[in-house]
């Protein structure tokens, strides 16, 4: 095998090798080229990278518009495939290529650069075209916000069960209450004493956490975004790492943060900072027997602007921006508005109607106001994330058992030896993991966490990696899982992370017992412990029905 690309290394694309997520942990946050069958698609290919919040919007729009045949003036056909990544990854995937590109290691012409970008709100936009001006000073690479079209957007809201709505809906400025407040019953006599769990996304990865992150210091501060300075950030960081501190969950994706809201219940988590259109379809895929849950619009919050972004680049050639115009125009007009509201999302465009689910049946209110907030300056936010990272994130204890059994040769041992490099590699200073490996035997876990010396323990037991012998799955999770009760740490988010390809033998517990004793993991206390599972294999070359059994919750993964 060639040497990787720094944007493969990154991005740990595997050749010949498919990395199967169970549904219950991260299949909706799995990102990748969502586009339906090339079979009947012709001419060059236009990329859209696209936020999480606009993944459907794209594969849809990008169906009915390639229905059309489009062609340039000249003739020249074309056609618009999309990709989907948490919006910080989306300006990490570019800033990547854009590196590379000025290091000579990648082409302009590398297919790999989208054609076209949208995030998930302005913050992110922002980010990008301060970042790349940085990069490539004096070059406007990445054009202002007001020259990107709208195409649609979607207020940050509180995602709540609607019984414990009023509770919340009191609750203003939210942000300072929850530091203090332990139950809804501590905003609401009348309200139960179901704990106040909040999630969020991760600001690093994903939009509407840096949204969330925004408005805590906005609301912790009592300034506007925009007048916010970088000694702000500094004076408030404390308060803000009190509400982080209540933050049960960090999720990749909104929307599948919201979906596990659902699928989990109140006491996995009770609020959360979601998108309205998270709400609606969490409420779309909701069970008719299940509470309904509702969007609490706070008086001031970001609108989740997503917009057309044509970068001026040298990725991009004139027939991909004449192209790329084109699409732009598409996903403006009533037709492709259409799919946006009819999936949840306001229209970007005045004049079109709200779809038929802006109702209080699915938990919203379509003529709600509220002060919309704007993007502080690139710096500033910069600096809230430094400090968000360094300061204010919630602290992680992960368990990371590794299958190391004669099953995992071949591709698998040196995908999962990757996997944990890059893992061990975005470890911060207040992340700790415990590294176990196992075969017939189960070994004592090697300590690791963001110093030097700790990555060095780290990348030891990776390079000590051999795939051999049987396979103690089952025994080798319910070790995690005890070795983390007893070391649990009562101040972070503990979990266990099992990477294997689920074909378990000699294991003394069965995986039906195996089930019966995670659900004794504190899933609904404070002494909660996930579990989550990444299989590694060709689909059909692995258990997934074992992966799906220990695997109760989602959780951020450091991939």
């Amino acid at each position: 095998m060639g040497k990787m690309t720094m944007y493969q290394q990154r991005h740990g694309l595997f050749p010949h090798l498919s990395v199967w997520v169970s549904l219950l942990m991260l299949s909706a946050c799995r990102a990748g080229t969502d586009t339906p069958s090339q079979a009947n698609l012709s001419g060059f290919e236009v990329k859209m990278l696209v936020g999480s919040a606009l993944k459907d919007f794209c594969t849809q729009a990008a169906t009915q518009f390639n229905q059309q045949q489009p062609k340039l003036p000249d003739g020249k056909a074309f056609h618009l495939t999309c990709e989907a990544k948490g919006s910080g990854d989306v300006v990490t995937t570019i800033l990547t290529l854009a590196e590379a590109l000025k290091a000579g290691t990648v082409p302009a012409t590398d297919p790999q650069f989208p054609t076209l970008v949208s995030v998930d709100g302005e913050i992110y936009q922002s980010q990008l075209r301060f970042q790349l001006s940085q990069l490539f000073p004096g070059q406007d690479y990445i054009p202002d916000i007001t020259d990107s079209p709208l195409i649609a957007n979607s207020p940050m809201v509180f995602m709540v069960p609607a019984d414990l709505a009023p509770a919340l809906q009191r609750a203003h400025p939210l942000y300072k209450a929850l530091t203090t407040a332990r139950t809804f019953q501590d905003l609401n006599p009348t309200s139960p004493p179901i704990p106040l769990n909040f999630v969020q996304t991760a600001p690093t990865r994903s939009n509407s956490g840096l949204q969330t992150l925004v408005a805590q210091f906005v609301e912790v501060s009592g300034k506007r975004p925009e007048q916010l300075t970088v000694a702000d950030v500094n004076r408030y960081q404390s308060q803000v790492q009190k509400i982080q501190s209540k933050v049960t969950r960090y999720g990749v994706s909104t929307n599948a943060l919201a979906t596990a809201m659902v699928k989990n219940g109140p006491f996995w988590a009770a609020v959360g900072a979601v998108y309205e259109s998270s709400v609606i379809a969490a409420n779309t895929e909701r069970p008719p027997e299940q509470t309904p849950y509702v969007a609490v619009y706070p008086p001031s919050t970001f609108a989740s602007n997503m917009r057309g972004i044509l970068p001026q680049a040298p990725w991009v050639s004139p027939e991909e921006k004449a192209a790329a115009e084109q699409v732009i125009t598409f996903l403006r007009s009533p037709p492709a508005q259409q799919i946006a509201t009819n999936l949840g999302l306001r229209p970007g465009v005045p004049g079109i109607p709200l779809g038929n689910k802006f109702t209080a049946n699915f938990g919203v209110n379509p003529n709600v106001q509220y002060d919309s907030l704007r993007p502080p300056r690139p710096e500033v936010v910069a600096a809230m994330l430094k400090s968000w990272e360094t300061y204010a994130k919630k602290p992680s204890l992960v368990v990371v058992v590794v299958d190391t059994s004669g099953s995992m040769q071949g591709n698998k041992m040196p995908a999962v030896q990757q996997t944990l490099q890059r893992y061990i590699n975005n470890l911060g200073p207040k992340d700790q993991i415990a590294l176990i490996d196992f075969d017939s035997e189960i070994r004592p876990p090697i300590l690791a966490d963001g110093s030097p010396q700790g990555r060095s323990r780290g990348l030891a037991f990776i390079s000590s990696l051999e795939a051999r012998g049987g396979t103690r799955l089952y025994d080798a999770a319910l070790y995690a899982r005890n070795w983390l009760q007893q070391h649990r740490r009562p101040d972070a988010i503990n979990a266990v992370l099992i990477l294997t390809d689920g074909e378990d033998s000699g294991s003394q517990v069965s995986l039906n017992q195996l089930g019966a004793e995670l659900q004794k993991s504190g899933f609904s206390s404070d002494d909660r412990i996930a579990f989550f599972t990444v299989g590694y294999g060709q689909e059909g070359d692995f258990n997934p029905d074992a992966l799906k059994k220990t695997c109760q919750l989602k959780w951020r993964l450091l991939l």
